[in-house]
C-alpha cells in the first residue's frame, strides 16, 4: 500500500491490484448473450479515447495475430467508411459519456453494426439498452479510467473467444495474471526497480522506444501514464520506422538533448531479429546525444503476459515519478477543464 499522502485517488493501490482486476474482468465478460455469429463478421472496430482507448491497442496486440478478420482502433468522432452491418464494434468508455465515443457509437449503430458496449454507466449504457446491444458493466468505484485498463481491455478478448475468433484467450489471460502477480511483487518491494528508473527520469523528458504490436501498445501506455500521473511531457517511437526518419534528428542540438531526454527501450520476445540489431545500433548512435538510455525487458509467457508486464512496470514508474516531485498522480485538472469548456461551447 502506498504511504504517499498525495495519492488522493489511491492510484498506487489500484495499480498494484491489476492482476486481480484482470482476473475479475475475464470472469465478468464470460457467457454474455446477444453476441453475433462468427460468419457474420467481416471486421472489428474498437472505439475509445484516452484511458479507455488504450484497450484497442491491447486487443490488437493480443488478438490481432490470431484473427481471420482485421481489427481497427478508432480514436475520433467518426467511423471508418467500411463499417457496416457486418462489423463488430466494441464501444469502450469508462464513464459512458466520452463525447467522441458516443458520437462514433451512434453512427456505427445506425449503420447496423453489432455493438458491444463496455462502460460503467452514463449515456453509453442507455444507448446500449435502446439498441438491445451486449452490455458489459464496469465497476463504478474506480476514480480514473486509466486505472481500469484490465476491466476494459480483457472483456473484448473474452468476447472474441466466445464468438470463435480468438481460441485460447482464457489460457493467455491466465498466463498474464500469473506474470502480473510475479512482477507486482517485485514492483511493490522496497527495492523496486520502478523507483530506481523514476529517479533517473526525474526532470527529464522520457522518450519510450519499442517495436511491434506489443511494443506499440506498451510504449503508448508508458507515454500517457507519465503524462497523466507524473504531469510531465513524454513521447514514444517505434522500431524499425524510427530508423527511417527520427534517428536522423539526433544529429543536432546535442547540448540540449543531453540535458533533457532520457530514452527507455521496451524490449520483448516477439522482436524481429533485425529489430534487435537496430536497437544495438541506435544505442551506439544516440549515447552521446541523450542523458541516458535504459532498457526494460518484458517477462512472462505469451504476448498478452509480456504486454501487461510492460504496462504494469510503466504504471509504477509513472507513479514514482509523481511522488519524486510531490505530485498527486490522480487528478488531471487540465483534462477536466478542456471537457468543461467543450460542454459549455
Amino acid at each position: 500500500m502506498s504511504t504517499n499522502t498525495l495519492d488522493s485517488l489511491s492510484m498506487y493501490d489500484l495499480t498494484a491490484g491489476l492482476p486481480e482486476q484482470v482476473l475479475a474482468a475475464a470472469k465478468n465478460a464470460r457467457g454474455k448473450t446477444k453476441l453475433p455469429e462468427k460468419q457474420d463478421i467481416e471486421n472489428i472496430v474498437v472505439l475509445g479515447m484516452g484511458g479507455s482507448g488504450i484497450s484497442g491497442e491491447v486487443i490488437q496486440a493480443a488478438a490481432g495475430p490470431f484473427m481471420s478478420v482485421p481489427i481497427t482502433v478508432v480514436k475520433s468522432y467518426t467511423i471508418p467508411s467500411f463499417l457496416s452491418e457486418n462489423s463488430l464494434v466494441f464501444a469502450i468508455s469508462f464513464s459512458g459519456n466520452t463525447e467522441e465515443t458516443i458520437e462514433a457509437s451512434i453512427e456505427a449503430a445506425s449503420m447496423g453494426a453489432k455493438m458491444v458496449c463496455i462502460t460503467s454507466g452514463g449515456q453509453l449504457a442507455e444507448l446500449a439498452s435502446s439498441w438491445n446491444a451486449t452490455l458489459i458493466d464496469l465497476p463504478s468505484d474506480i476514480a480514473q479510467p486509466r486505472a481500469a485498463i484490465g476491466h476494459m481491455s480483457i472483456p473484448p478478448l473474452v468476447v472474441l473467444e466466445d464468438i470463435g475468433f480468438f481460441p485460447g484467450a482464457s489460457e493467455w489471460i491466465d498466463l498474464a495474471v500469473d506474470q502480473l502477480r510475479i512482477r507486482r511483487d517485485e514492483l511493490i518491494s522496497d527495492k523496486t526497480p520502478a523507483a530506481k528508473l523514476a529517479k533517473k527520469l526525474a526532470r527529464k523528458i522520457p522518450l519510450v522506444y519499442s517495436s511491434g504490436a506489443i511494443g506499440a501498445a506498451a510504449a503508448q501506455r508508458w507515454k500517457t501514464q507519465i503524462n497523466e500521473n507524473a504531469k510531465t511531457a513524454a513521447f514514444y517511437g517505434l522500431n524499425p520506422e524510427l530508423c527511417h526518419n527520427e534517428i536522423a534528428g539526433w544529429g543536432q542540438n546535442g547540448d540540449v538533448t543531453r540535458q533533457l531526454i532520457n530514452v527507455v527501450n521496451l524490449r520483448h520476445d516477439s522482436e524481429h531479429p533485425q529489430v534487435q540489431k537496430r536497437f544495438e545500433i541506435i544505442q551506439e548512435v544516440m549515447t552521446e546525444a541523450v542523458a541516458g538510455i535504459d532498457q526494460v525487458w518484458a517477462q512472462g509467457e505469451g504476448d498478452l503476459a509480456q504486454l501487461f508486464d510492460l504496462i504494469l512496470f510503466g504504471d509504477f514508474v509513472s507513479l514514482h515519478m509523481a511522488y519524486e516531485e510531490d505530485i498527486d498522480p490522480g487528478p488531471i485538472p487540465v483534462l477536466s477543464e478542456i471537457k468543461d469548456r467543450l460542454r459549455k461551447g
